[in-house]
Parts: C-alpha cells; sequence; structure tokens
C-alpha cells in the first residue's frame, strides 16, 4: 500500500455514487465513472496470515446478484417504479421529495427501494433475479420446518440502517392496512437484536411511540398516514426470548415432572465454588456435580482437568422438558398481536443469524470470535437466533425477513463457507462506498515507516509484536501471549497516538467551549488478560513490572472522575456499566414533547441509589479499553483514535473493529454538496481501504465552531407566522391570462445544448482525439436542414394544442377546450415572440426539441391564471391540511457556519450561507426603522413550491421580513447573486404572494429581490 489518496470523499451522500477510487497495486489511483462493483474478500477458513501477508485480502469476488438487482432497480425507478401500489409510490416520492428538512442518504433509499423492487416491481424488471432461499438442514425439514424467503442489505455502520428498517416498516404496514387482502404486505413486524443496548435504541421503531418515533423524528411517513401506521404492531425483542425455557408445574421443575416438551441438550458446566448462573455459564460445585452425575441426571461427555488432576469444566448432555413450539411463538409475539400470521422480520446485525452446519470448532475461530467460551457464545446465538424464527416461520409464516449487517457474513462453523457473504445479499452499501460518499470517518492508516518495510509494523501491531517474542512469551502454539509482554511492544504505538490524542483534546478543549465532550480514544484486545493490563497501565496508572506508566495524563482515573473504562464480560454486565458504554460521547438524554428527559428504563433509580449525577454517565468518558468491539448498537460519533491489540484474519473483523468508531460528529454539507473529511487515526487494524493522509503542511485547521440557533423566549415579539403552501385552486369558466412580468424567459443556450458542430474526418492524436490542423475534410453539422421543415405558427399550435390538453383536464378547470384553444394560441405566440431568447446560432424553432419544448410548456401551465379583470374567481392557495402554519418559535438547531446576533429577530442569530452578502443584508434588516421583525430562512420549513424540468421542487428565499404598518405586511427577500433558476423562482414566489394575498388571512405578503445589499433599504422603503 504505498499510494494513497488525496480527496477520498467523491459523492454526494444524498446521490447515487458517480464515481469511484479505482485502485491497483502497483499503480496510481484512478477516478472511475459510476458506482463501485459490489464485491468482497475471500480468505479460506484456516489460512495463516502470518504465513501469507501478501496475502491477506483474499480473493476479490463479485457479488453478481447485487450488480443485477441494482441495474433492475434503476431501471424500474426511471420507469416510475411501475408496478406498485399507490400507497407505495406516494411513499417513495415521500422520501425523496425536494425541501426534506432531513434527506435521507442514498444508502438507505437504495436499500428499502430494493425490497420493495423485489416485493411489487413489474414482473419483467423482476425477470431472472432470483435470491437463494435459507434452506433448513434434513432433521429440521423432518420436524416441520421449512425455508423462509431472506433478504440481506449490507450497509455499512453509519449508514442508517434503523432509518430502513423504519422504511420499509411503514411501507409493508401501510400497504396491509390499505390492502387488507394483499399477502404481500404485513402490519406485523418483528425486529429481532443481538443485546440490551440495541433493543432500547430501537424502540424509535414503535410507530405508537408518537412524536418520539422516528417516522416523525426522521420524517418517514405522510402526516396524514400517521394515525393508519399506528394500526399495525411492531415488537423489538432480542434473540434470547427465542430459546424454549424450562416450564414448572406446581413450582416443580419440568424436569422432575416432566411436563413440557422433552429435549435431549449439550452444556459445558464449570465446576466452581458455588451452584450458580452468571454471565451465561452454569456452574456446579464438585459435591452437586458428583450427586448429578449419580442421580444421571448428566451424561458425561467429556471431563477437563487442570495439571493437579481436578476437573475444572465439563461437557454433559441430560434431557429437559421445555415449551412447546406454539408456546415460545405465544410468548415472543404476545397477546397484542393475538393469532396473526404473515409477519415481517427484521434482523438487525444479521451476522449473528445463520444456520451452523458443524458443531466442532474450526481451527481459527477464537482468532476471529475471542475468547473459547465467546466463540461459544457465538455459535449457540446463532442457533437460538434462527431456530426461533424457524418456530414462528412454522407456526404463524414469515411474510419474509430482511438482514441488515455492516457484515453479513458466516463468520465460523461453515466448512468452505466461512468467511462468505450470506448468498441472499440483495443490496451493497460497504465501508468503502460509505467512504466515498462521506456517510463516515475516514480511517487514516499507517502507510511507511522508518523500517522501509513494505508493510508497515504498526499497520498489524499484532502481527508485527508475535515474531518479536520469547518462546515463553508466545504461550506455545494454543497458549496465548502474555498480557505484559503484548504491552511492552504496544507501549510506543500506543504512546504516539495517545500523544496525538492529547493534542487533539486541549484542541477540542480549546475551540470547542460549547461541547464539553473529549474526543475518544479506543483500544481493542485480544482478550480478558490484556484488556485488564492495559487498563490498568492507562486508566489507574499501575503499570507492569518492567514496562513504564503510560504517562498520558488526561486517561488516568482520579479524584473520582472516570477517564477511562474497560469493557468485557467480567464488567460489562453491571447496570451502570452498561449506561456508562451506552452514553459515551452524548451531553444529554433525549426530551419529550414537554423538555423532560427520557431516561432508560431504572436509570434514575440507579443513579439515585449510587448517588451519581444524572446526566449522560458515560459523557466524560476519554478511553474504552475493550476485549472485542463487537458490542453492536454502540453508537458514539466522537472517536479519533483506534487501536488493535489482536488478531485480524479476515477484513469483516477489520470492519467491524473499525466501524464502531467511525460515525460521524457533523453532517453539514459543503458548498460542493458533499460531507467534510473526518478522521480516525488507526494503528493495529490492518483495514484495506482507501489510505488517506491528513495534509501537514501549514498550522492545523482548528475544528470548526457549532452554534445553536433557537427561538428565544423573551423575543416572542419578533415572531413570525406564515402559511404552508404545497398547491393552488383555480375555478376558471372562460377567461385566461398571464402575468407577463412575471413570467420567466427561456433563453436558448448554446454553451448548454450545442446547435452545431464541426467534425473533421483524420486520424486521433495521441490523446484520442481528432486535431483541428491534421488532415482530412472539416465539415460543419447544425440545425438549419431540421428548421428548413418547421414553421412558427406551427409551432404555435402545437403548443396551444399540449397545453389546451394539460390545462383542461384539469379538475379545476370549467371552461370548454374549444374556448381555452384560441386563448392559448395568443398566450403561446406571445411567449414565443417576447419570452424565448435564443443566443446565436440557436433560433426560436429549436423549441420544437427537447428539453427546450418541455421546459417551454412547464413555464406556461405554471403561469396560467383566471382572469380576474374577465370576472374570474383569483387563484388561491392550497395550504397543507396535516401541519400547522410555520413559525420562527419552532426554529432549533445546530450549525458551524457563520452566525451574527440579531435583535429584532426571534431567533439569537442570523445564519450566513455567503461570505458577506447575507450579513450586510441581516444589518440592515436589524437597524432599518421600517422593519418590525426578520428571520432568516434557514431550517425555517418556508418554501415556495415550482415546477422544473418535469419535477417539483422547492424554493427556499433567504429572509422572511414584517414591515411595520397598520395591516400586517410580510415581504419575502431575496438576496440573489447568479443563478441560472432566478427566473423561474422570482415567477414562482410572485404566484404564492399572488394567491396568498387573495386568500388574505395571513395579512398582506411581498416578493422583492435584492440584486446588491445596496439595494434592500431601498426595498423596504417602497414595501412601507
Amino acid at each position: 500500500m504505498s499510494y494513497e489518496v488525496p480527496e477520498p470523499i467523491l459523492n454526494s451522500p444524498h446521490e447515487e455514487p458517480r464515481e469511484y477510487w479505482c485502485l491497483e497495486e502497483g499503480r496510481e489511483p484512478e477516478r472511475a465513472p459510476g458506482r463501485r462493483p459490489p464485491m468482497y474478500y475471500y480468505r479460506p477458513p484456516g489460512a495463516s496470515a502470518e504465513e501469507a501477508p501478501s496475502d491477506v485480502v483474499g480473493t476479490a469476488i463479485e457479488l453478481k446478484l447485487v450488480s443485477r438487482i441494482r441495474e433492475r432497480v434503476k431501471e424500474w425507478r426511471a420507469s416510475g417504479w411501475a408496478g406498485v401500489t399507490r400507497t407505495t409510490l406516494e411513499l417513495l416520492q415521500y422520501w425523496q421529495r425536494d425541501g426534506r428538512r432531513h434527506r435521507l442518504f442514498f444508502a438507505q433509499i437504495e436499500a428499502a427501494e430494493t425490497i420493495i423492487f423485489l416485493t411489487e416491481a413489474r414482473s419483467d424488471f423482476r425477470q431472472g433475479v432470483n435470491v437463494p432461499i435459507d434452506e433448513p438442514s434434513d432433521d429440521r425439514k423432518e420436524k416441520g420446518f421449512r425455508a423462509f424467503t431472506r433478504y440481506a442489505c449490507k450497509m455499512a455502520t453509519g449508514s442508517g440502517k434503523t432509518t430502513v428498517m423504519g422504511m420499509v416498516a411503514a411501507w409493508s404496514i401501510l400497504n396491509k392496512v390499505y390492502h387488507r387482502s394483499d399477502s404481500r404486505f404485513s402490519d406485523v413486524v418483528l425486529v429481532v437484536c443481538p443485546n440490551v443496548t440495541i433493543r432500547n435504541r430501537l424502540q424509535e421503531l414503535d410507530p405508537r411511540r408518537g412524536e418520539a418515533g422516528l417516522y416523525q423524528t426522521r420524517d418517514l411517513v405522510p402526516y396524514h398516514m400517521l394515525p393508519d401506521l399506528r394500526k399495525g404492531r411492531l415488537l423489538v425483542t432480542n434473540w434470547h426470548v427465542s430459546e424454549p425455557q424450562s416450564v414448572q408445574v406446581g413450582g416443580v421443575l419440568s424436569r422432575v415432572a416432566k411436563a413440557g416438551v422433552p429435549v435431549r441438550v449439550r452444556e459445558t458446566i464449570y465446576i466452581g465454588e458455588k451452584t450458580t448462573t452468571a454471565r451465561g455459564r452454569r456452574y456446579l460445585t464438585p459435591v452437586e456435580y458428583d450427586r448429578q452425575v449419580a442421580a444421571d441426571l448428566l451424561d458425561v461427555v467429556e471431563e477437563e482437568r487442570d495439571d493437579s488432576g481436578v476437573i475444572r469444566r465439563v461437557t454433559v448432555e441430560y434431557s429437559k422438558y421445555v415449551e412447546s413450539d406454539t408456546k415460545v411463538v405465544s410468548r415472543i409475539l404476545g397477546r397484542e398481536v393475538g393469532g396473526k400470521q404473515n409477519i415481517l422480520v427484521f434482523n438487525d446485525e444479521a451476522h449473528h443469524a445463520y444456520r451452523i452446519r458443524r458443531q466442532e470448532p474450526e481451527e481459527d475461530e477464537e482468532e476471529i470470535l475471542g475468547e473459547e467460551d465467546e466463540a461459544e457464545e457465538f455459535f449457540r446465538e446463532a442457533t437460538v437466533w434462527i431456530e426461533g424464527l424457524d418456530r414462528i416461520h412454522k407456526m404463524r409464516g414469515i411474510n419474509f425477513c430482511v438482514d441488515l449487517s455492516a457484515t453479513p457474513y458466516y463468520l465460523g462453523r461453515m466448512g468452505s463457507d466461512t468467511n462468505r457473504v450470506f448468498p441472499w445479499v440483495v443490496s451493497d452499501f460497504g465501508l468503502t462506498d460509505a467512504i466515498e460518499s462521506g456517510l463516515v470517518k475516514i480511517p487514516q492508516l499507517a502507510v511507511r515507516d522508518t523500517t522501509g518495510a513494505p508493510i508497515p509494523g504498526y499497520f498489524n501491531i499484532w502481527r508485527w509484536i508475535l515474531p518479536k517474542l520469547t518462546p515463553a512469551e508466545r504461550g506455545g502454539k494454543k497458549g496465548s501471549p502474555k498480557p505484559e509482554a503484548i504491552l511492552k511492544w504496544a507501549n510506543t504505538p500506543i504512546a504516539m497516538l495517545g500523544a496525538l490524542w492529547e493534542d487533539l483534546r486541549r484542541e477540542w478543549e480549546q475551540f470547542h467551549r460549547d461541547d464539553p465532550r473529549p474526543p475518544v480514544f479506543i483500544l481493542v484486545c485480544k482478550n480478558i488478560r490484556i484488556a485488564k493490563v492495559v487498563y490498568e497501565w492507562l486508566g489507574e496508572n499501575n503499570p507492569p513490572s518492567g514496562i513504564p506508566p503510560a504517562s498520558i495524563a488526561g486517561l488516568v482515573n482520579r479524584d473520582g472522575q472516570v477517564n477511562t473504562i474497560r469493557v468485557d464480560s467480567t464488567v460489562q454486565e453491571t447496570d451502570w456499566m452498561r449506561a456508562t458504554l451506552d452514553t459515551v460521547g452524548r451531553t444529554e438524554w433525549p426530551i419529550d414533547t414537554q423538555g423532560r428527559p427520557i431516561y432508560p428504563e431504572g436509570f434514575e433509580e440507579l443513579a439515585h441509589k449510587l448517588g451519581r449525577p444524572l446526566h449522560p454517565p458515560g459523557r466524560d468518558v476519554r478511553c474504552i479499553v475493550s476485549v472485542g468491539m463487537l458490542t453492536e448498537g454502540w453508537d458514539c460519533n466522537t472517536v479519533t483514535h483506534i487501536v488493535g491489540l489482536r488478531p485480524f484474519m479476515s477484513q469483516l473483523l477489520c470492519e467491524q473493529v473499525v466501524g464502531r468508531g467511525l460515525r460521524r460528529s457533523s453532517y453539514e454539507l459543503t458548498d460542493k454538496g458533499r460531507f467534510k473529511e473526518e478522521v480516525a487515526k488507526v494503528f493495529g487494524v490492518p483495514f484495506e481501504v482507501v489510505p488517506f493522509k491528513q495534509n501537514s503542511d501549514g498550522p492545523r485547521t482548528p475544528p470548526e465552531k457549532r452554534h445553536h440557533v433557537y427561538a428565544v423566549s423573551q423575543k416572542a415579539e419578533f415572531e413570525i407566522r406564515f402559511p404552508r403552501v404545497e398547491g393552488y385552486r383555480q375555478a376558471i369558466r372562460n377567461r385566461i391570462t398571464v402575468d407577463w412580468e412575471a413570467l420567466s424567459t427561456l433563453v436558448l443556450d448554446p454553451l448548454n445544448i450545442p446547435p452545431e458542430v464541426e467534425m473533421k474526418h483524420g486520424l486521433p492524436n495521441n490523446r484520442g482525439r481528432y486535431s483541428l490542423t491534421g488532415p482530412g475534410k472539416m465539415e460543419r453539422v447544425d440545425l438549419n436542414p431540421y428548421r428548413r421543415d418547421r414553421r412558427f405558427q406551427e409551432l404555435v399550435f402545437e403548443m396551444a394544442r399540449d397545453l389546451t390538453r394539460d390545462y383542461g383536464n384539469q379538475p379545476t378547470c370549467e371552461a370548454p377546450p374549444h374556448v381555452l384553444f384560441p386563448q392559448l394560441v395568443r398566450i403561446a405566440e406571445r411567449f414565443l415572440r417576447e419570452k424565448v431568447r435564443p443566443a446565436p446560432p440557436a433560433e426560436v424553432l429549436d423549441v420544437f426539441l427537447s428539453p427546450y419544448y418541455g421546459w417551454a410548456i412547464e413555464r406556461l401551465a405554471e403561469a396560467v391564471l383566471p382572469d380576474t379583470a374577465q370576472g374570474e374567481a383569483p387563484e388561491l392557495p392550497h395550504y397543507e391540511a396535516n401541519r400547522e402554519p410555520g413559525t420562527t418559535g419552532e426554529v432549533d438547531f445546530w450549525t458551524s457556519r457563520d452566525v451574527r446576533e440579531v435583535v429584532h429577530s426571534h431567533l439569537n442569530y442570523v445564519v450566513a450561507d455567503t461570505a458577506r452578502w447575507e450579513q450586510s443584508a441581516a444589518y440592515t434588516l436589524d437597524t432599518h426603522p421600517k422593519v418590525e421583525a426578520f428571520v432568516k430562512n434557514a431550517s425555517l420549513g418556508f418554501a415556495v413550491p415550482y415546477f422544473h424540468n418535469g419535477q417539483p421542487h422547492d424554493y427556499i428565499p433567504d429572509f422572511l421580513v414584517r414591515l411595520r404598518s397598520n395591516r400586517p405586511t410580510n415581504v419575502i427577500l431575496e438576496t440573489k447573486g447568479y443563478d441560472p433558476l432566478t427566473e423561474i423562482k422570482v415567477q414562482a414566489a410572485r404566484r404564492w404572494v399572488a394567491a396568498v394575498n387573495h386568500e388574505g388571512s395571513f395579512g398582506v405578503w411581498h416578493y422583492a429581490i435584492a440584486r446588491q445589499p445596496t439595494e434592500i433599504a431601498k426595498i423596504l422603503e417602497e414595501m412601507a
């Protein structure tokens, strides 16, 4: 990896990627057009990374099914989503409409579209798209279990999987509510996830959460559909509930009473001081173990003894009596769902849910999944999870199952399929795609060091350390290296990143005074023993013998301040530790509609009991020492430094570890419509992605200051209210007219669409282009032959004909075609003569051609009005029925853009989108004697609808101004530089003003555009 890419972010997060970095070893990176081909890297299980360092990544395998589906979805999208219901069409348009306050990522839209495509698209689009079925084993089939449909969406951490679940759940529920007999849809949704953290977070998917649900917070469902959405049921549960429970009869265990269904169980039991169950392990005392064996309650399969012959753990088999499948399913779904069938299932972090083919451990699974016990727990989880879904499908029927994961791979015990992706993956927006679209931080990796080695040591710290260890330190082939030996060699890279972390912490304290959160340092260790030593070294300032103190002052726990925490199976089960981990990087709890904090269940009581403050307990945590950062759902966006002290046998594990720390902290777009680059420095996680070198020339750019913009309650006198116009109503009986002054000009621009070209026969030069001076004949090709067969009056009549058809078909138009047509002939002719401006060599007759013709029809269709001078009723606005009028009192957001304090505004700041103009305009408005109140239209929600290029759009003017007047008078003020759509937007604004003024309930409105800030004062004087 001797190359680097200076600009990793190539694409807008909200649009389909248009290019990607093509990277080949030994060649310079190239920007390639189009989408990155969907692929993954496969390494056969058991292959040693140490033995084949040049082939760490593996063999690239294209996901051909994903490629095919991508092409079909794109064609289907272009067709207007052919085949979908009206409900689906409304949702698809709603998710992609202009003017959304929170635009959805393309990754989210594509994933949801793909599921909808596979369900609803017209059959010709789906021809040849065959998604493999997840078949149960033969013995499971003999018990009545059968395959169900699974669709996996591969989405990088941070790309918005929860939102995708909300989109698909809303689509399914609403379609079922409106189409009860359509079995393609379900109004019962079950979400299965791996842990309590995710279960609590996913409660926002419940439609009954109201304003706290993501359907409203992320604006996924039109307001008028929300009551119907609440008719569905969505349940969020952990995989653990799928395991059949032992039943009791009159307080007697089923094993004694023999009630329930008998099953044969194999289990590992630990021999200890007490008979108990803890952290998923079962412990028996030696006496109790001997008693159960003697009573034939346990059949011993294998005993494991220590060097002195004492039994430490045993593998046993025994019979127990558990719930029937019917009872398990009833317990999972609960009484609310009743006997409903055809259930939609989501598997969140779905790499936990697959069918294990072999029970025997594979050679390197501990390297991938951690300690032996953790590996066993992972595979038990996979089995319980998928068998629970089998039971639901057997008893109730699963419509289909949507798997969401950044790494939907078989992690082990799958023979040659281990390390392969699930064959039912249907969409792919992986981490490299997410980096190129700016959705995540960019991992900055080691690319060169003083050794001159082709692979720098800190690129893969574990592999760099192991050859340096003595046989005693290494612990033998099956042993684990001594923690002190690992730390001995890891000291230097940790100290290097630790010093950078300290510098960054000081910068944040200096420049982020309004944000108390520190940057977060993560160290991921192979096992509990290494994690314990590293934690004590960093957090407790207690180094092992022979290793100097860490000397990273900001990470030491002192005086009750917890800066560094340790997360592993021995400590993470405490409620307070879980709450701490879950809230790292959070400054406050979410609040309800009355502004009260929403604490996690039981947190408030626990905090009072422990005498702790009520703020998020992880707010001030600076460092996390973890055993396996596979704790899905951990959601921190302030991670800046990561160190891996463990083996990484696959790229999927690298993505799991790195992905946890790559969530962005800012989602504000630059002027290019992209996210700014954010970086996480990474040592020891050998992730093969686009390497990125931070520019070290010149002084480091300080972090941008963020400003909280909100309505100030003490300034309520400056509140501005405005109507939300979504369309217009007309009732034309006979006469129509056009506001010619407002109607925008149509420019026929040869710089945009060339009306003539020069062609040449000859030979191309070394760049593949034909030379003007080379041999061959030059020929000019233009539109004159086409124009010769066209007449101006023919163009007039064609336009009038199409306008008559389109306008006459509107339900509010009562005028018959024979009355409309002659009026539209005159309008079309005047438009062509006065409002079409061809720039030579273009000519007016070029309007016959697309896209000019469509643009001309659009402009006129938007401009035709009832002729009130001839007795027609005026055009009136169509206000949004499901939302109240807008108000400055609803504004509350954060920004890093330039702001100015203001006096005569309900808000505390004006947010500027320009270098000088809007700041100057704000000063004039704030000090002008005719201005009573004003507001910058930033996150205000005020928009003017208009139609252009075949699509509806929203025009967002710069300011709303209320003038001092006897009658409420408002001005929509635009400060405008060059904009090719200026005249179209002006036309739309004047139409909005005329309609609202005719309706009358919102006072008098004016529209004005200032080409220079100096014009604003004059405009205000004239308006007042």
